[in-house]
């Protein structure tokens, strides 16, 4: 089996990234490179995967600000037009008891 370092499809940047140009589709050498560049490109899926979680955790904070800032916006636009609703609910509550007061009975 010709290792990935003697393949013709693999090169090492100078900072020791290596690099594989090798397709699973028209350029596999050795049956075993297909099962490399599957784990390769299941360890790539990984690690991208991780990062957007990382990147998510650090995102949760301020979304929990935000939704805090919404709610409050929100309540503070409720609390502001209440009054609105306040005097229809009174104007029903008059009209309830105007109608519950007995007949007939006197003091």
């Amino acid at each position: 089996m010709i290792q990935c370092q003697d393949c013709r499809y693999f090169s090492r940047a100078a900072d020791g990234q290596i690099a594989f140009a090798c397709d699973p589709f028209s350029t596999i050498v050795e049956p075993e490179c297909l099962q490399k560049w599957q784990l390769i490109k299941t360890n790539q899926l990984v690690a991208n995967y991780q990062a957007m979680l990382e990147y998510y955790r650090s995102l949760a904070p301020l979304q929990e600000k935000m939704f805090k800032v919404v709610e409050n916006e929100i309540d503070s636009m409720n609390e502001s037009e209440k009054w609105k609703t306040d005097e229809d609910d009174d104007e029903k509550d008059d009209e309830n008891l105007e109608g519950d007061w007995p007949v007939g009975t006197g003091s």
